[in-house]
């Protein structure tokens, strides 16, 4: 099977769309897929402590990151969280900060499907 790479650019500038790729990703993870979802832009907010996202009908965005976190992977944009005064301590458990290199390579990977949103 291959695997997904999920980023999501968007948090509270776009609800909408962040809560598509959040989706997305945990529906991903629920069917065994193995999953990276990368958090930038506004998105890394959702990486940190109390923050959440809520739109009708569709889980919070809490509930949807706690399922990817649980069998995948949630990388947050290194200049993303910096620009933010994000650092690595303040992000939730199982959250790494990445660049993006490590970016690049995930995507080049053979077997990798890529999606942005």
């Amino acid at each position: 099977m291959r695997s997904l790479v999920v980023k999501v650019t968007a948090g509270h500038d776009a609800p909408e769309r962040c809560l598509q790729g959040l989706t997305v990703a945990s529906v991903a993870v629920t069917t065994g897929t193995a999953v990276s979802l990368w958090l930038t832009g506004e998105s890394v907010w959702l990486a940190t402590p109390g923050r959440d996202l809520e739109l009708p009908e569709s889980p919070s965005a809490s509930l949807l990151l706690a399922a990817v976190l649980a069998d995948g992977k949630v990388p947050v944009c290194t200049q993303c969280a910096a620009r933010r005064g994000i650092a690595k301590e303040g992000l939730l458990e199982g959250v790494r900060i990445a660049g993006a290199a490590s970016f690049v390579a995930e995507v080049l990977t053979d077997d990798v499907q890529a999606l942005v949103y």
